[in-house]
């Protein structure tokens, strides 16, 4: 078992997760984080820490495409290790549906 990060993180990209991972497995895309699937360890640590609870198990039923785009993207988007700010309006469209739409495959900045 791994960790996905699933729609409910899309133009929110709250960041406390990627503090507590003890492996740095967090990619960071424009407006998504995804966990790379052959570096996370299970430890579960991140999944408490997401105000959007956008961190589930991947045993749960239907992520097969969330967890291919963490395959793909942990490869191509930079890592990120440190906390950042939200993206602007995270608060305010934590709990909108049908976010997947809105979902970038441009890279983020990462830990600079």
């Amino acid at each position: 078992m791994t960790y996905v990060v699933i729609e409910a993180c899309i133009n929110c990209k709250f960041t406390d997760c990627v503090e507590v991972c003890p492996v740095d497995c967090f990619y960071e895309g424009e407006n998504f984080l995804v966990i790379s699937p052959d570096e996370c360890i299970d430890c579960g640590v991140c999944e408490p820490e997401c105000p959007a609870e956008a961190i589930v198990a991947d045993t749960e039923d239907g992520l097969e495409w969330w967890i291919e785009f963490a395959e793909k993207m942990s490869e191509e988007w930079p890592n990120i290790t440190e906390s950042k700010e939200p993206m602007q309006n995270a608060d305010d469209i934590i709990d909108q549906e049908g976010k997947k739409t809105l979902l970038s495959e441009k890279p983020g900045e990462g830990d600079e």
